[in-house]
C-alpha cells in the first residue's frame, strides 16, 4: 500500500516598518490549525493574503521577530507591492468595495 504524505497548511506573517526596520520581521508562524488561525485573523482584520508555500517554507526557517534574509527581499518585495497597491485602491475609494 503506498502512503502518501499529507502536505499541512503553513502561514507566517511578516511585517514591515519602513520608519524603524531595515527589512521586513516575521511576526508568526504556523503549520495545521495554527496557520489556520493566522490565515483567518489577517482575513477578519482585513490583511490581504498571499499564497505562496515554497516563500512560507523559507520563511517558516526564521526565529519570530527576525528580519527576513536579503536571499528573499525580492519575492517579498513583490508581495509589498501588491499590499501597497491594495492599500491605494482601498483608500481612493474611500473604503468603499473593498474590505480592509
Amino acid at each position: 500500500m503506498e502512503r502518501r504524505k499529507i502536505r499541512q497548511k503553513a502561514a507566517v506573517a511578516l511585517k514591515y516598518r519602513p520608519e524603524r526596520d531595515k527589512a521586513p520581521r516575521l511576526t508568526a508562524k504556523g503549520k495545521g490549525l495554527v496557520a489556520e488561525k493566522i490565515m483567518a485573523l489577517a482575513r477578519e482584520r482585513g490583511i490581504p493574503v498571499h499564497d505562496d508555500p515554497a516563500l512560507v517554507e523559507i520563511l517558516s526557517t526564521l526565529e519570530l521577530n527576525q528580519e527576513i534574509p536579503p536571499h528573499v527581499y525580492k519575492a517579498v518585495a513583490e508581495i509589498l507591492g501588491f499590499v501597497y497597491s491594495l492599500n491605494r485602491r482601498w483608500n481612493e475609494q474611500g473604503g468603499e468595495g473593498m474590505k480592509r
